[in-house]
């Protein structure tokens, strides 16, 4: 799934993978969905300050490229957004986010908490990247 698509790009950079995308626009981002179809790509508008209407663990990677930086002044804590990918997310499903440095720092510790493998984290010029993969853990007790 691609968390913030604008023109179907990271989906039809799969294509050759033989895997479908999700191409999720934002309610708060320009009208570009019927680009999306256009390509022969699968599309939804959606609001991330809501829960996402699927089945658990229905998706194998979540894509999010400044997401969070978009969403900071709507939905105030990433949390909400976060606990709901890890909802629709698989076990041993990969999510990777890409944005400011300063939006990263605060997810990378709630993907600790989660107990989320964290395999990539690169900052440059404030920004950054950050790859994880979600585990299979239970709660002791």
């Amino acid at each position: 799934m691609d968390m913030k698509a604008i023109y179907g790009g990271f989906a039809a950079a799969l294509i050759p993978q033989k895997v479908w995308v999700m191409n999720v626009v934002p309610v708060h981002a320009p009208n570009t969905l019927p680009i999306i179809f256009e390509r022969g790509l699968l599309g939804i508008y959606h609001d991330w300050c809501e829960p996402f209407s699927t089945y658990p663990r229905s998706y194998d990677l979540l894509h999010a490229d400044h997401l969070f930086s978009r969403l900071k002044n709507r939905c105030k804590q990433p949390i909400a957004i976060l606990v709901e990918m890890d909802r629709i997310l698989r076990p041993g499903g990969w999510v990777i986010i890409r944005d400011k440095a300063e939006i990263l720092n605060p997810i990378e510790k709630i993907f600790k908490t989660l107990h989320y493998n964290i395999t990539l984290t690169f900052t440059q010029d404030r920004e950054g990247i950050i790859c994880v993969q979600k585990t299979i853990w239970r709660p002791l007790g």
